[in-house]
């Protein structure tokens, strides 16, 4: 376990004891982890005397590759409202090591609106992705050892459903050959590498409401077929309790705090285009249970991240948001209105307005869902005021407000628009709360369920599934998996399954190639396009920027440093 640092000279950290007494945590229930990091019991969450907060759901327009500062404006909303007497606690997915070494960097927010230690719960944090590999990975081998010995199911190598997982982009492992070497090694069998986060292990620990339903959902898992073509699953091969024993401390929230010292829940969950996305239904309870007002992010844009959040989490989960925050950048919306990606922060009216139809786009689903919204425009040095007037002066016309959030640069005072901005929306909404919309019910056919979302969420004109994606549709159904919702897998650039389909595309038809049973998890994957479960390093990655100082500080995480 390193040790955790201060990220400034300036910056004096919380003890993590106090900041737990900050949200109404009593001493006993916050567990170190480190200096600087902690666990929350699960029995705080059984005590009486818990309150009901709100929740707040932080999404976003599709992003430019290098992201559109969700995360920051998330912590900064949190760090704004506390600035205005609200005990407000953030609760977030955790980073993957793969973004932090390959595109984007680190998950932590970033400038004066970032979770510390940033460092530290960039890497290894509490340890729960490694927890997470870890039991992923005791299933393969059990699954192995099955095929090889024969008991205590005997599986059909050539029906493995099971993938090993990594949390790193390792392109060369997508697919692989294992148990070569001779019969005393193995069975020979093609298998594959997903990434931690698309995990289905990933998914139950963020999904399971503790530690009797994690196991039973860990049996659920399908791991292949037996020799006369039945079903197997986790539990028939007896891995479930074992790796339990593996996910026990992962299943508790992670307790760390904003730069400023608030309160934040840290746990599970991200790559909403691959995976469904949302940090974990425990984590947002513990912050439901303690908090005034609990700030939640999903995953990339409106239409992956909070689409599952709100159609697979809230729906399984029980609980639903006051109302959305959708992140805006000018430089999204002229990327999106087709300015070059090297000029997208110059002043350029003309595709600011044409990139308007994206946003438009996006509010339209917010509404679809039956919820209202502010728009948080992430302020960067080179906005030109006129611009964010035109497009303060856009969702006017929509009954939409804006606040523009210089929390990267002034912290929680520059996020007091933004507090204020969500109080009213909160506080209009407390005489009569949203009541859960979903965009399809779960009676309905697969098929039904991804038009539901294809149609509603991106635009789509229709759907096409390719003859393996129906193959796979006829094994769900004989699974019994037909309904269960559907997790998308689709790019997070664009709102089609198209990357350089930019804007709001229109006239296209959404092809869906694959479709995998995530039994355990309770829902479907539907995988679209080139996505791919497995990513890869980009030819310049993250990690070539990192540096580790003489005194055992880590920067080069976070772009900027």
């Amino acid at each position: 376990m390193t040790e955790d640092r201060e990220e400034s000279p300036r910056m004096k950290l919380r003890a993590m004891t106090e900041v737990g007494a900050e949200l109404g945590l009593a001493p006993e229930d916050v567990l170190p982890w480190g200096t600087h990091r902690a666990k929350v019991s699960l029995d705080a969450l059984g005590k009486p005397g818990g309150k009901q907060g709100r929740l707040v759901l932080v999404s976003a327009i599709n992003p430019t590759p290098p992201g559109e500062g969700k995360t920051t404006m998330s912590v900064a909303l949190a760090m704004g409202l506390r600035k205005r007497g609200r005990r407000a606690v953030a609760a977030l997915r955790e980073p993957s090591l793969g973004p932090v070494f390959g595109v984007k960097g680190g998950g932590t927010g970033g400038g004066q609106a970032s979770l510390e230690p940033a460092a530290d719960i960039n890497l290894h944090f509490t340890g729960d992705l490694h927890a997470i590999t870890s039991a992923n990975n005791l299933l393969s081998a059990l699954v192995d050892n099955a095929v090889f010995y024969g008991q205590p199911v005997p599986l059909d190598a050539t029906r493995v459903r099971w993938r090993r997982a990594l949390d790193m982009n390792d392109r060369f492992l997508r697919n692989v050959i294992v148990g070569l070497g001779g019969k005393a090694q193995g069975v020979p069998r093609e298998d594959h590498f997903d990434i931690t986060a698309a995990s289905e292990v990933m998914a139950i620990l963020a999904l399971s409401e503790g530690l009797k339903d994690l196991e039973a959902r860990l049996g659920r898992v399908i791991i292949g077929h037996s020799r006369d073509g039945q079903p197997v699953r986790a539990r028939d091969v007896n891995a479930a309790a074992a790796m339990v024993a593996l996910l026990k401390d992962a299943l508790m929230p992670n307790l760390a705090q904003t730069r400023e010292g608030g309160p934040a829940l840290v746990h599970t969950g991200p790559f909403a285009n691959i995976a469904h996305g949302c940090s974990s239904v425990l984590g947002t309870r513990m912050g439901l249970a303690y908090a005034d007002e609990v700030i939640t992010e999903a995953g990339f844009g409106f239409d992956l991240g909070a689409e599952k959040f709100l159609d697979i989490k809230c729906r399984g989960a029980g609980i639903w948001p006051r109302g959305v925050v959708l992140v805006v950048t000018l430089r999204a919306l002229k990327h999106h209105g087709g300015a070059a990606p090297s000029r997208v922060a110059e002043p350029d009216r003309e595709a600011l307005v044409r990139g308007f139809a994206h946003l438009e786009k996006h509010l339209e689903s917010v509404a679809a869902f039956g919820l209202p919204a502010v728009m948080c425009v992430n302020r960067f040095p080179q906005d030109q005021d006129s611009e964010l007037e035109e497009l303060r002066a856009f969702g006017k016309a929509r009954g939409v407000e804006m606040a523009v959030c210089d929390g990267f640069s002034r912290g929680g005072d520059g996020a007091l628009e933004l507090a204020d901005r969500v109080l009213e929306m909160l506080d209009g909404t407390d005489a009569a709360p949203p009541q859960p919309r979903f965009l399809y019910d779960v009676t309905q056919t697969p098929e039904e369920k991804v038009a539901a979302i294809a149609r509603t969420v991106y635009g789509a004109d229709d759907v096409a599934f390719t003859a393996n994606a129906k193959k796979d549709l006829d094994a769900v159904r004989e699974l019994g998996g037909a309904q269960l919702p559907v997790c998308m897998a689709k790019t997070h650039l664009s709102l089609s399954d198209d990357p350089t389909k930019l804007g709001r595309p229109k006239g296209f038809t959404l092809t869906v190639r694959e479709v995998r049973l995530s039994a355990g998890a309770g829902f479907l994957v539907a995988l679209t396009g080139d996505i791919l479960t497995m990513p890869g390093l980009p030819r310049e990655p993250a990690a070539r920027r990192v540096t580790v100082h003489d005194d055992g500080r880590v920067t080069g995480l976070m772009q900027g440093e």
